[in-house]
């Protein structure tokens, strides 16, 4: 029964999978897969393809079939699935489908499993790559809106702010009496520059002994000299 059930499947298989079927020996063959997967805008990733190779025991499909995971030869890396690395969760997928369909052909269930769970293995870990992408993302804008916010009040920041903002103060009141008195200073030494006037002026203003103090070093004052104060006053 096991041997005419295994020939019969066969020829089914071979209507479902006329050019990814390959056979091996009468009891022993493999089927490519490709899986379908949906690729970010942008993204031109090649999807996987994973080769389920089979072979029959002499009891199947009373018994389990023999399953083994292949890569394509030459098939290029693919960043979130891998063969080699992938290929013992994915046959411990199979197990319940296996025990599941024992006494009936399961090889096409087999395959329909395995491209489901190796596709849904493939979409989990986009949406990781998704999710840490956009936790990255929220965390630079954090980082960014820290610019535009100011430090959280609390107790000992405000007390730091107010010592702060005081002694700002201070030094601003200190900077404009030092202002003040700079300007008070040069307006004293405005006042205290001598005035050059004429005759007129200093007999107008009472000045004219500050003029004969002036020269009481010499022994006497020259008559141009005074001769000059009369014709200007």
């Amino acid at each position: 029964m096991g041997r005419e059930d295994q020939k019969e499947e066969r020829e089914v298989l071979d209507s479902i999978f006329p050019d990814e079927i390959q056979d091996i020996s009468e009891t022993e063959y493999r089927i490519s897969i490709s899986l379908e997967v949906i690729n970010e805008d942008g993204d031109d990733i090649e999807s996987p393809t994973v080769l389920l190779q089979v072979k029959y025991p002499e009891e199947y499909p009373e018994q389990a079939p023999v399953l083994e995971l292949l890569a394509p030869p030459n098939a290029p890396a693919h960043p979130l699935f891998s063969v080699t690395s992938d290929r013992q969760e994915l046959l411990n997928g199979l197990a319940k489908t296996i025990y599941d369909n024992l006494g009936m052909a399961m090889i096409f269930t087999l395959v329909s499993t395995l491209k489901e769970n190796a596709e849904q293995l493939i979409a989990s870990r986009q949406e990781q790559v998704r999710q840490e992408r956009e936790q990255k993302i929220l965390e630079a804008e954090r980082e960014e809106n820290k610019k535009f916010h100011g430090t959280s009040v609390t107790p000992e920041t405000f007390m730091n702010w107010r010592a702060s903002f005081k002694k700002e103060m201070e030094e601003a009141r200190l900077r404009e009496e030092e202002a003040e008195e700079a300007a008070e200073k040069k307006r004293s030494r405005g006042k205290e520059m001598t005035v050059q006037l004429t005759g007129k002026q200093l007999w107008e203003r009472g000045m004219a002994g500050k003029v004969e103090e002036d020269y009481e070093e010499d022994d006497e004052i020259p008559i141009q000299e005074v001769e000059k104060l009369m014709i200007e006053a």
